[in-house]
C-alpha cells in the first residue's frame, strides 16, 4: 500500500529504519475511531495513548484518500491531481515515523516538533521525488505552494492554530535553506542535503528552533 511506500521513503531520506510497519497501525474507517477523533473532519489523524510504560499508536487515513492514491500512485508520478492526497497521507506517515523513531530512543516529542518535522518532510520528500521523476528540473515553485500559499484551517486546528502557524513558519525558513542545497544537479548536492536533513531530524525541538534561527540570522 501507499502508506508503507511513504514510510520506506522517509526511512531512506533520514536513515531511520523502523521495526514496525505503519500498515499494522492503520485505521481507515472514521466511524471506528474513538471520540473525540471521530468528530473531526480531518482526513489524517495520529492517535496516541500513553499508558505510562507503553505507548499505543494508531494512524487514521481516510479510505477515500488511500483509494485515490492507489489509483494514481504519486511514487510513480506526482502531479497536481494527486498532490493534495499525497501530502495528506505523507503528513500522517511522517507523524507516525517520527513518533515511533523517537519512542524507540526514549525521547519525548512535543506537538510543535511533530508538526515542524512533518512540514519539512513534505517539502523534502516532494522535492526529492519530483527530482527523481524529472532529474533535470528542480521544483522552485514548491516552497511557495507549500508555505506561502498554505493556510492553517482554524476549524481543524482549534486553539492550537498559533502552534501550527509557528511550526509552519519555522519549517518555511529551514526549507528555504534546504532548497538551496537541493537545487544543484548532481550527487554532491544530494549528499549535502542528506547530511543536513539527517542531522536536523535528530535534533531536539529546542535545537531545531535554534538552528533555524541561526540560518535566518545568517
Amino acid at each position: 500500500m501507499v502508506a508503507r511506500q511513504l514510510q520506506d521513503l522517509l526511512e531512506r531520506i533520514y536513515d531511520v529504519p523502523l521495526a514496525c510497519d505503519v500498515e499494522q497501525f492503520l485505521l481507515t474507517d472514521r466511524q471506528s475511531l474513538p471520540q473525540p477523533w471521530r468528530a473531526s473532519s480531518s482526513d489524517e489523524q495520529l492517535l496516541v495513548a500513553d499508558g505510562g510504560d507503553e505507548l499505543s499508536l494508531g494512524l487514521f487515513l481516510d479510505a477515500a484518500v488511500l483509494a485515490r492514491l492507489d489509483a494514481a500512485n504519486p511514487l510513480d508520478h506526482l502531479d497536481g491531481a494527486n498532490l493534495a492526497d499525497y501530502w495528506t497521507a505523507l503528513e500522517g506517515v511522517s507523524h507516525f515515523v517520527y513518533l515511533a523513531w523517537n519512542a524507540g530512543h526514549d525521547r519525548p516529542v512535543s506537538l510543535h516538533e511533530l508538526e515542524l518535522q512533518a512540514e519539512v518532510d513534505k517539502y523534502a520528500a516532494t522535492a526529492l521525488l519530483l527530482r527523481a521523476q524529472n532529474p533535470e528540473r528542480f521544483p522552485v515553485e514548491l516552497h511557495r505552494v507549500l508555505f506561502e500559499q498554505a493556510q492553517v484551517s482554524e476549524s481543524l486546528a482549534g486553539d492550537r492554530v498559533g502552534l501550527y502557524r509557528r511550526a509552519n513558519r519555522h519549517a518555511a525558513r529551514f526549507c528555504r535553506h534546504l532548497g538551496r542545497l537541493l537545487a544543484p544537479v548532481g550527487a554532491a548536492a544530494q549528499a549535502r542535503a542528506a547530511v543536513e536533513l539527517r542531522r536536523f531530524y535528530r535534533l531536539t525541538n529546542a535545537m531545531k528552533v535554534r538552528h533555524i534561527e541561526c540560518l535566518a540570522a545568517g
